[in-house]
């Protein structure tokens, strides 16, 4: 009986797979204390790493398969809250709380003796929730600065709710308005700069942004700093709280939705640093797609965005968890090694430690994953990592449900305005790697989520990650848009 139940259980535990089969964690000891809060890529293998206390290391041996053999050099001290390093034409680039600093040690004994701030023409007081993000240098060399709302609530310094760009000469460009409560930045393959915010005023859940020159990307607190600049035309229309961003973007025109909302408490709550696989395969199997972690649930989702009529949206997944702290910084390499900083100083984070330094590597095993999303006019085009079993996709195996969120003034939003996806029909392509699922409608301004459960792979695997969340701000057929509901009345998740 007992060979009987062996044999019948084994074929189970062979496809029993788990996320560090595809991918690696490994802990780079850290200082006593050291909480990461930035990142970046330095020649002769080495990394820059910043600490939110103000020390910057550089790290030599940082991608060796022994963490013991790490060494670690204090290069600068000093630092108001670094949350933002780039190396650039052989200085080191610090965004730091009150400006953006560029260092340099000219003597050679390690340490930067020269210390040049860049810019500081952003506003500045003791409120702890003042943080400023910073990207690595982008194709024009300009440095792209996220400024945080003063107690995430009000703008008590100049250009507070704003995003600016900072020249190499040091002239700082505002950029965008609406910003809240960044908590990270990153640059996609097409040059384009995203950011993280957080949910709370004004934003329902936590999401990705398209920081697109001269828009307004939804938080009304800092639009009294239009009459400080020109730069981006006149102040924009007050939003309405209470509504939908789907509809107050036909009263704003200068409104980008967010690329993708990450539902809270499904993708983590406090989305943080991205990262680019700009490593042209190793990395895996995800090429030019966006990695964005969450502090509070110490996780990385994976986002595969598109441009449809001229706005960014797309599928985001869970990508991988259990990191040792709260991730916020995310840096890539050439070598395909993801970088993640954590912290969880402030905010808690499921990670426990006070900070960590982790690398995460492809072991070269390909999962068996959704690689991406693309609307059609009829439904979604799917591609997968391996062939799939036709038998295993139908109108029948899977689950499907949208939803939105209220635009408003108090902090975050229930899930509402929920509606059943109904799917008429699924074709899958005779080579198995793709298919496409036609919805009865498609519904502008909601995110679209599926369960993919029950999907197979040829070889009888199931799916690694089986719940993708598409975010729809533009369709290419007929528009559909659900009316407000009362959040009271909504149907229960």
């Amino acid at each position: 009986m007992l060979k009987k139940l062996l044999f019948f259980f084994l074929p189970f535990a062979l496809f029993a797979e788990s996320e560090s089969d595809y991918y690696t964690i490994t802990d780079i000891p850290v200082p006593e204390g050291f909480e990461v809060s930035c990142i970046d890529v330095l020649p002769d293998n080495k990394i820059a790493v910043g600490s939110r206390r103000g020390d910057i290391y550089i790290v030599d041996n940082a991608y060796d398969n022994d963490p013991k053999n790490d060494k670690w050099t204090l290069f600068a001290t000093g630092i108001h809250e670094p949350l933002g390093l780039s190396y650039y034409k052989g200085w080191l680039w610090c965004t730091q709380r009150p400006e953006v600093t560029r260092m340099k040690d000219t003597d050679g004994d390690g340490f930067a003796d020269i210390y040049e701030c860049i810019s500081d023409d952003w506003g500045i007081d003791g409120n702890y929730h003042e943080y400023a993000f910073g990207t690595k240098h982008d194709k024009d060399g300009n440095i792209w600065v996220v400024l945080c709302l003063t107690g995430s609530g009000g703008a008590s310094s100049d250009y507070r709710g704003w995003c600016v760009r900072i020249t190499e000469d040091g002239k700082m460009i505002p950029t965008t308005s609406g910003i809240r409560s960044p908590g990270g930045m990153g640059i996609n393959h097409k040059g384009d700069v995203f950011y993280s915010d957080n949910q709370g005023l004004w934003t329902g859940t936590s999401c990705v942004k398209h920081l697109k020159i001269g828009s307004f990307q939804g938080n009304p607190t800092g639009n009294k700093y239009y009459a400080l600049t020109d730069a981006i035309g006149p102040k924009v229309t007050e939003p309405k709280s209470g509504s939908r961003i789907v509809l107050e973007r036909e009263k704003i025109k200068e409104f980008v939705p967010p690329a993708a909302n990450l539902p809270h408490g499904k993708l983590g709550n406090s989305t943080s640093g991205i990262a680019l696989d700009n490593t042209k395969g190793k990395f895996g199997p995800f090429p030019n797609q966006l990695f964005a972690n969450d502090q509070h649930s110490s996780l990385i989702s994976r986002l595969a965005l598109e441009e449809v009529n001229g706005v960014y949206q797309g599928m985001s997944i869970l990508f991988r968890k259990g990191f040792g702290s709260g991730n916020v910084p995310a840096v890539m390499s050439a070598d395909g090694s993801l970088f993640i900083g954590g912290t969880n100083r402030g905010w808690n984070s499921k990670g426990k430690k006070p900070g960590a330094l982790e690398r995460v590597n492809w072991t070269g095993k390909v999962p068996f994953e959704i690689h991406s999303m693309n609307i059609t006019k009829t439904g979604f085009n799917l591609k997968f990592t391996q062939k799939i079993d036709p038998s295993s996709l139908s109108p029948e195996t899977i689950k499907a449900d949208a939803n939105a969120w209220i635009y408003q003034s108090g902090y975050g939003s229930p899930e509402v305005d929920q509606v059943d996806l109904k799917i008429t029909d699924v074709k899958v392509a005779t080579d198995g790697m793709s298919a496409h699922i036609t919805l009865d409608k498609i519904y502008k301004g909601h995110n679209h989520n599926f369960d993919f459960s029950a999907l197979k792979s040829a070889d009888g695997k199931s799916l690694l990650h089986s719940k993708p969340y598409y975010t729809v701000n533009e369709v290419l057929g007929e528009v559909h848009i659900v009316p407000p509901q009362n959040p009271e009345k909504a149907k229960k998740k």
